[in-house]
């Protein structure tokens, strides 16, 4: 009798590999129909709309399909204001409401409400030709506000806290 002796893993290896052709050649050849997805349309050299998209395209294709083009250009006066009105007015003043076409822009100064009130026209055409003309209509600059001790719903006229001072 001959001895037998124990598989070794290069053996077991060899028959599993014949027995996973043995196994593909029974199988029926496969079919050149497509089972599943969409047909194909070629587009060309192009991308086609099932090709992967850039970021932006795929933005402005949805604020196309929903309509929020202006709810857009109102955050881009507000988002892009340093780059719109440049880095040294954006430094001195902020946008602070856009209401029906109005632009109240709060400057740190009287001075620089001042400065912003005449450069006000140049401000406009910027705001004009980089978001577009129907946005921001007009320009209202105001300068800082002063602290208010009017506080409540109950409030006495007259000089406030002040009057208790001595």
């Amino acid at each position: 009798m001959a001895e037998q002796r124990p598989a070794r893993p290069s053996d077991i290896a060899r028959a599993a590999l014949e027995a996973a052709r043995a196994a593909s050649a029974a199988r029926p050849a496969p079919t050149r129909r497509r089972v599943a997805g969409p047909r194909r349309n070629w587009t060309g050299p192009r991308p086609g709309d099932d090709d992967p998209q850039p970021l932006a395209r795929l933005v402005d294709s949805l604020v196309s399909t929903q309509d929020w083009s202006e709810q857009t250009r109102v955050g881009a006066v507000f988002g892009r204001w340093s780059a719109l009105v440049g880095a040294d007015i954006a430094a001195h003043c902020r946008p602070e409401t856009l209401t029906e076409g109005e632009l109240l822009v709060v400057a740190e100064s009287t001075a620089w409400a001042t400065q912003l009130r005449l450069l006000a026209p140049t401000i406009l055409a910027r705001l004009r030709a980089q978001v577009g003309g129907d946005v921001v209509t007009r320009l209202r600059v105001v300068g800082p506000t002063a602290p208010s001790w009017k506080k409540g719903p109950r409030s006495v006229r007259g000089r406030g806290p002040r009057d208790t001072y001595g």
